[in-house]
């Protein structure tokens, strides 16, 4: 029996159709290159950021490390200047601690408001004027 997840409609915080984040290194929950999600993404994968080496750092000392290649399941690891869809709740714990990498707004889904203020997330844009 085959399992079909069902994502969200496709928009992002403003509305707007969602701009994929990175094909390489292939991003998403979906692994689609955007930041889509569903209900079966508990960690609502929406947030489409530029990763830093200070988030790295920032990352894997709470457990997730996302620099280091995991082939098994086809990870490359990630390094500075790479897009990737960020977990809301850890974007925003990262800007807490001050260590919030940059945000693309319109590579962001609207699901990630459910989690992280729009005028927070302005702060860190990389995509507005």
């Amino acid at each position: 029996m085959a399992i079909t997840l069902q994502m969200d409609e496709s928009q992002n915080v403003f509305g707007d159709p969602l701009i994929p984040c990175s094909s390489d290194p292939l991003t998403g929950f979906f692994r689609d290159g955007c930041c889509n999600t569903s209900d079966q993404d508990p960690g609502s994968h929406t947030v489409c950021v530029e990763v830093t080496e200070d988030f790295l750092v920032f990352s894997r000392e709470r457990g997730n490390d996302l620099s280091t290649p995991m082939e098994a399941f086809g990870f490359p690891g990630l390094n500075p200047g790479d897009r990737w869809c960020l977990c809301a709740a850890r974007w925003l714990e990262a800007q807490q601690a001050d260590m919030a990498p940059r945000v693309f707004l319109q590579r962001t889904h609207i699901r990630a408001l459910e989690i992280v203020p729009l005028e927070i997330m302005r702060r860190y844009a990389v995509d507005l004027n």
